[in-house]
């Protein structure tokens, strides 16, 4: 899922084992990428002047929000999270940008990489339609992702076009496979002259009838008289408009804010009965610091 130079959350995309697990849902979109979707693309476009980053940073984060436990969920969850994080900005390896990873291929304005990323999992005591039903685990996604700078957009700043496409496995039940996921995002962003960052984003999230089966299928074991039985079928999962805020507070130090609205209207499980609100909200913000980075630059 998809970022530019200095992008406010780029280290919650670098933690350790999947970069951007946020606590609150099973395959819902991170405070990570969120952020990541609504960057400025010309910030950090290569061969456009703009400053290159250290080849690595180390710090840490601290980021707040409230989301839904997934699309179409009523139950809402609540969390926040403190961390360390570790960027490094290797020409091969990578671990920023969304994804801890290897860059396959680049050039000025397309860049192929595969990556992971991943979401922790949520309880189904947690949620009055989903109870009875078993956990959505800790979910991991690994597999490519094309990124396309599309350059200055006429209304000012500059448009991105991400594709990624990955697998997706449930490290809480032996890495047991549960489908693909495909999630297109066109994003816009922009920098004021007083160094605020700012952008917005449309995606779609698509899935596999296995991964939409994680989320909304209903195995007759675990029907009841007021949830019926229900196949999922592969599609469209949800459709997503975010928004973000970001600041550079000094060197060390930098706020985010970011805001997505989600919906499944129109989405191939929308009459699951794990659907109890079509359209729901997500927002959060957050402050990052920056406690020690290399001298030498990012590889270009």
């Amino acid at each position: 899922m998809p970022l530019p130079a200095s992008p406010p959350l780029r280290p919650v995309a670098t933690l350790l084992l999947c970069g951007a697990l946020v606590h609150g849902s099973a395959r819902s979109q991170t405070a990570a990428d969120t952020l990541a979707d609504t960057q400025p693309p010309e910030a950090g476009a290569a061969g456009q002047g703009a400053t290159r980053a250290p080849l690595w940073e180390a710090g840490f984060f601290a980021v707040g929000g409230s989301q839904q436990a997934y699309p179409g969920a009523k139950q809402r969850v609540r969390s926040a999270i403190a961390l360390p994080f570790l960027v490094y900005r290797g020409q091969l390896v990578r671990a920023d940008e969304g994804t801890v990873g290897v860059r396959a291929a680049r050039t000025q304005n397309i860049e192929l990489d595969i990556g992971l990323s991943g979401s922790f999992g949520s309880a189904a005591s947690d949620n009055d339609v989903r109870r009875g039903l078993p956990n959505i685990g800790t979910l991991v996604e690994f597999g490519p992702r094309l990124r396309w700078n599309l350059g200055p957009a006429p209304w000012g700043g500059g448009l991105r076009l991400a594709l990624p496409a990955r697998g997706v496995f449930d490290i809480t039940d032996g890495m047991r496979f549960r489908g693909v996921a495909v999630e297109p995002v066109l994003g816009w962003g922009a920098r004021t002259a007083g160094g605020w960052g700012y952008g917005a984003s449309m995606g779609l999230l698509l899935g596999s009838r296995r991964l939409g089966d994680t989320f909304y299928g209903v195995a007759p074991a675990y029907a009841t008289a007021t949830r019926p039985a229900y196949d999922a079928r592969a599609g469209l999962i949800a459709t997503r408009l975010a928004f973000n805020l970001s600041k550079r507070l000094s060197t060390d130090w930098r706020f985010f804010a970011y805001a997505r609205i989600d919906t499944v209207e129109g989405a191939a499980n929308r009459h699951s009965p794990l659907v109890d609100r079509p359209t729901g909200a997500s927002a959060g913000l957050g402050l990052s610091w920056t406690w020690l980075r290399s001298e030498d630059p990012a590889q270009p």
